[in-house]
């Protein structure tokens, strides 16, 4: 077993594909399959499973991804205060849903390391991909919320796949809207007041049922509704169209401009905004990092509302 093998496993889970692995690894599709082949015959275990559409991980590659992380973590570390070699770049991946807390967090992290090469990767993306990612580890942690009405469904999902949520924080939903928007007068807004505005809310792909949705409310009938994939363009249109989102309430000027803002929506709802880890899995350095740094975030925003 060497470094390389170790390498060549991490690579290959966090792209779910051989073909993508070895493009990344500089490496002929042939001799990575040879190499991991080779590993697997050594330890006498499967640590992929092969299908028409990638590789999955097996229940044994799972625990042995475990091991090679931390395995490169340890040898990173001593090359960073021994080696005088090229160092390797660090990898960390993150999937979210569109959270400026989320993003903020990782910027902590980011200015934090001191490390002289990185490759650090921060996915808002759909909510079903995010358990996804998580899942086949393509991504450490992943950020998302529950609620009354997802929360069965999601929680189903997050046990298929190998998952566990934990808790931060349990927000009063929030109609984000530009300060230009007639309903910035209010102090709180409720859902008859939202009727003649366009509503803003994220693409979910092939799991577009509402139970997936990142808006709460997303089943409530709408006269206009707008479907978006980024968060530039959402708030874009929030400013242009006098349209509104429902969210947590966290928002930050730097990264979302001084044009938005958040009003409380007065609704019997909540959302339960948490992180996803594997269950199977120990974190990373990189990983345990960016939960204190969600914390502080999430603790901050909510100490100045």
């Amino acid at each position: 077993m060497t470094l390389n093998q170790l390498r060549y496993v991490v690579e290959a889970a966090s792209s779910g594909s051989i073909t993508e692995a070895a493009q990344r690894l500089f490496i002929t599709q042939p001799s990575l399959t040879a190499a991991i082949h080779a590993l697997e015959e050594e330890l006498g275990i499967t640590i992929f499973r092969r299908t028409n559409k990638g590789i999955t991980l097996t229940v044994k590659g799972e625990e042995f991804l475990a091991y090679a992380r931390q395995m490169l973590e340890q040898e990173a570390m001593i090359r960073e205060r021994y080696g005088k070699k090229r160092k390797k770049k660090q990898l960390f991946c993150v999937s979210s849903q569109h959270y400026s807390f989320a993003v903020e967090a990782f910027v902590d992290l980011l200015r934090e390391y001191r490390g002289r090469e990185y490759e650090f990767h921060m996915r808002e993306t759909e909510t079903y991909k995010i358990l996804e990612d998580v899942g086949a580890l393509r991504s450490e942690v992943g950020v998302l919320y529950l609620n009354p009405a997802n929360e069965t469904i999601v929680r189903r999902a997050i046990l298929d796949h190998g998952l566990r949520f934990t808790p931060l924080y349990r927000a009063q939903p929030h109609v984000f809207i530009s300060k230009r928007n007639p309903l910035a007068e209010k102090e709180a807004v409720r859902l008859e007041d939202l009727a003649d505005y366009p509503r803003l809310s994220y693409e979910q792909g092939a799991h577009n049922a509402f139970y997936y949705a990142e808006e709460i409310q997303s089943t409530l009938p709408v006269r206009k509704d707008i479907v978006v994939t980024d968060r530039a363009t959402l708030f874009n249109l929030l400013i242009g169209l006098d349209g509104y989102t429902i969210s947590s309430g966290i928002i930050n000027e730097e990264l979302n401009g001084e044009e938005i803002i958040a009003r409380p929506l007065l609704v019997d709802d909540f959302m339960e905004i948490g992180y996803l880890t594997h269950a199977h899995i120990k974190l990373s350095r990189y990983a345990g990092r960016y939960i204190e740094k969600l914390c502080e975030r999430i603790g901050n925003a909510v100490r100045t509302e």
